[in-house]
């Protein structure tokens, strides 16, 4: 595993809810150009309002991330608890509060256990290592049963370089900018150094095609740091090496949906525009009734007629529209094809599901997971 130059982190348990890593901070040794995009939820978190405050200079050095309390509907109180987490970890790292990005993720509605906290913070510089972003992709897990990373290496005049993610998400995933944190670092530079528009369109088609229940968190945050110590590299490689990572880590949020069994890629293709195909894939990708019939392995193509269908503004012409799950047809499939297309379904855990509007030349893909018995055990109980 290989890290950006200049970025130092560690992920440590400071007993918030249990015994797991529970809070992080990465840290660049440099002053780093920065771009971010948050949710869109109307009641944002705590961090997010003080995350748009401090990036608004598109600059930032450190980033400090709690686990299992999300800070989210707790008044003034919790805006202000977390600027004084970035006021200390500023004092303790020598650096400026406002070039430091706090994101918290967990329960809505509880108080932070803000001295827990501000000790960490207090210490937090004794326990950097060089890289080491492995841990605070641990750390930052809450219902995940696994760390996501993805890296990527590039070398220019100045050497080797490498753009590192991490990620969290399992539930209340539909980002539009779920819980979903993302974190990508890198020593090198776009040309241009306008990260925002790069990395918004980089969102557009990656994070924000991910869905796992409909439910947008009050917390999504994705936010790129570039160090520059490795000089820049042309838009384009820097925007393909971006959108690889964040493909990689969106479906790694997809296939570790709360109880998934089944990552599920869906391509619309030929539709109109934009709009028209990100609601005709947001609609089937969010029905109960398709994704529950993926998970048992049940042929009834009717769903997806109905998922289609009732994106009451998008009217698509029935006669032309095309559906086919791992190459195969099944409007108006009959019994073999049935048969065929719930083999397919049982004995795969990787779902490819086409969907051809044939109203235009645009295309899209989108990511989620089936629904199981697994996420209701999840859901039902998750603060008892």
């Amino acid at each position: 595993m290989k890290f950006p130059l200049g970025f130092y982190s560690f992920g440590k348990n400071i007993g918030i809810k249990d015994t797991s890593l529970d809070f992080a901070v990465i840290y660049s040794e440099n002053r780093c150009k920065a771009a971010a995009v948050f949710t869109r939820n109307n009641f944002p978190g705590a961090p997010i309002y003080v995350g748009r405050d401090h990036i608004k200079d598109g600059y930032l050095q450190a980033i400090v991330i709690n686990s299992k309390n999300s800070n989210v509907a707790t008044g003034e109180q919790g805006i202000q608890n977390s600027y004084q987490i970035c006021t200390e970890l500023g004092k303790a790292l020598g650096i400026p509060a406002k070039d430091i990005l706090p994101s918290s993720t967990g329960v809505i509605g509880v108080p932070l256990p803000i001295e827990k906290i501000l000790n960490a913070c207090s210490t937090a510089k004794a326990y950097l290592k060089p890289g080491n972003l492995d841990e605070v992709a641990e750390a930052i897990m809450t219902t995940d049963t696994r760390k996501k990373i993805s890296y990527r290496t590039i070398t220019n005049q100045a050497g080797e370089g490498v753009m590192f993610g991490i990620a969290k998400g399992a539930g209340m995933i539909e980002p539009n900018m779920a819980t979903m944190l993302s974190y990508i670092l890198c020593d090198y530079l776009p040309e241009s150094g306008d990260l925002q528009t790069i990395l918004k369109r980089v969102v557009d088609v990656t994070y924000n095609c991910v869905t796992i229940d409909s439910d947008t968190s009050t917390s999504d945050t994705v936010v790129l740091m570039c160090s520059g110590l490795l000089g820049s590299i042309p838009d384009d490689v820097f925007e393909s090496h971006l959108k690889e990572i964040a493909t990689d880590l969106s479906k790694m949020i997809a296939r570790d949906g709360e109880g998934a069994s089944k990552l599920i890629e869906l391509t619309v293709s030929h539709g109109r525009d934009d709009s028209q195909v990100t609601k005709i894939g947001k609609s089937i990708l969010n029905s109960p009734l398709v994704k529950t019939a993926i998970y048992g392995g049940d042929p009834n193509w009717g769903r997806f007629i109905m998922a289609i269908g009732k994106v009451f503004d998008e009217p698509i012409p029935y006669d032309s529209l095309e559906i086919q799950l791992g190459g195969i047809a099944v409007k108006g499939a009959d019994n073999d094809t049935k048969t065929k297309l719930a083999e397919y379904l049982k004995s795969n855990e990787e779902i490819h599901i086409s969907v051809v509007l044939n109203t235009g030349s645009f295309q899209k893909t989108f990511w989620s997971c089936d629904f199981t018995e697994g996420y209701i055990q999840e859901n039902a109980y998750y603060t008892t």
